[in-house]
């Protein structure tokens, strides 16, 4: 049974820093792309950033290049987000997603997996 536990989110200032963390189990880690999304309420659910299977290939929302950056780690089976000089417009519920194939994208439809989320709430 494949599970995604997020965690790290929490309360920060505006400029601070975050690092998230999504532990996978239940399936061949190392053989799936992976990505975060988050998601406000009210809005619709927005890529972030995702990672292919061995990390040769990389994208970000323009919103976030140049503050965020994805890695992974294929031994421990976990995937993270680190945030830097967050804003709060990167307010939202944090979601780790495992992708249907090796490679990433950012259409939320081709994740078959999703965790519960973690918050992160920047304030100003």
């Amino acid at each position: 049974q494949v599970q995604l536990v997020e965690s790290g989110g929490g309360l920060v200032q505006s400029g601070g820093s975050l690092r998230l963390s999504c532990a996978a189990s239940g399936f061949t880690f190392a053989t799936y792309g992976m990505g975060w999304f988050r998601q406000v309420p009210g809005n619709e659910r927005e890529f972030v950033s995702g990672i292919n299977w061995d990390s040769r290939l990389i994208d970000y929302a323009d919103s976030v290049k140049g503050r965020f950056t994805i890695s992974r780690d294929n031994y421990n089976d976990t995937v993270l987000l680190q945030m830097n000089n967050l804003k709060p417009e990167d307010t939202g519920l944090y979601y780790c997603a495992k992708h249907n194939r090796h490679f990433t994208s950012r259409v939320g439809d081709h994740y078959s997996n999703w965790g519960p989320g973690t918050q992160v709430t920047v304030s100003s």
